[in-house]
Order: structure tokens, then C-alpha cells, then sequence
């Protein structure tokens, strides 16, 4: 289908490569980035994932009660917290790491995250926060 997954303890990135995986995300897209995200190589869909307490000795390894911790109903929202904020920290470093070595990342937040999440994430935990364009670096004048 032209996209690659990869997971992080929180965080979710799906790269979408093919016109089609990104004619799907088209109709959740805000009207002013539609052409730049069509014509982009790569547009990863950075998510995180509200279940990760699943996984989370791969997450807190210190912490072995963190998967009871996390699954109380209680928790829900810190949960989400949780989840956003850890999720965010390790796309920023996933893309740091991108323009290190030539790489233009276009973050953007002009898009409805409800589509994208019914689309790409349904029956999951995995909520959408930020799409981001990837190109070859163009070189600066």
C-alpha cells in the first residue's frame, strides 16, 4: 500500500510513499496543503499510541509496575499525557536526525486528526498529532 509503520514506545510514525496511501489522507487535508503534500516524496503521519502501557517495559524498563500503573481506568487521561508529550519528544529527535543528513521535514498541524485517525488508526490506540513532508534537502543560497 506504500506505507511503512514503525513504533516507538509512545509514538507511532506511518510514512506514506505511494499516491495512494496519500489519496487517502487528501480528504483530511486543510486546502492550503494539499498540492505541497501531494507533491511531497514522503508524508509521515507522526501518532502516538494511548495503549502503549502494553508495551511498557519496552518504555519505562525502570519501572515494572508501569503497565498496571497506566491500565487503571483512572489513568486515562495521564495516559493520553502521557502518551502525546513522549511521543512528541521522540519524533522531534526522529527528525533532528532526518535533517542531519539531508533531509527538509515540513511539519504541519492543517489537517483533520479525526479523518486521519478513522483512515489510518481505526481499532486502535494510535491518535495522529502532526503530518510531516520529506524531501531531499534543496541547498540554501
Amino acid at each position: 500500500m506504500g506505507t511503512d509503520h514503525h513504533e516507538h514506545a509512545a509514538g507511532a510514525h506511518l510514512f506514506l510513499r505511494s499516491r495512494e496511501a496519500k489519496e487517502r489522507l487528501k480528504p483530511a487535508l486543510n486546502p492550503g496543503n494539499v498540492d505541497k503534500t501531494m507533491a511531497a516524496p514522503v508524508t509521515a503521519i507522526i501518532a502516538y499510541d494511548t495503549q502503549f502501557y502494553e508495551v511498557a517495559a519496552e518504555g519505562v524498563p525502570h519501572n515494572q509496575n508501569a503497565r498496571a500503573i497506566f491500565a487503571a481506568r483512572r489513568q486515562e487521561g495521564a495516559r493520553r499525557h502521557y502518551a502525546l508529550r513522549n511521543g512528541s519528544m521522540q519524533a522531534a529527535i526522529s527528525y533532528s536526525r532526518r535533517a542531519s543528513v539531508g533531509l527538509d521535514c515540513g511539519p504541519m498541524s492543517g489537517f483533520n486528526n479525526a479523518k486521519v485517525d478513522a483512515e489510518f488508526f481505526a481499532g486502535t490506540g494510535v491518535k495522529s498529532n502532526f503530518l510531516c513532508n520529506l524531501a531531499t534537502a534543496t541547498p540554501r543560497k
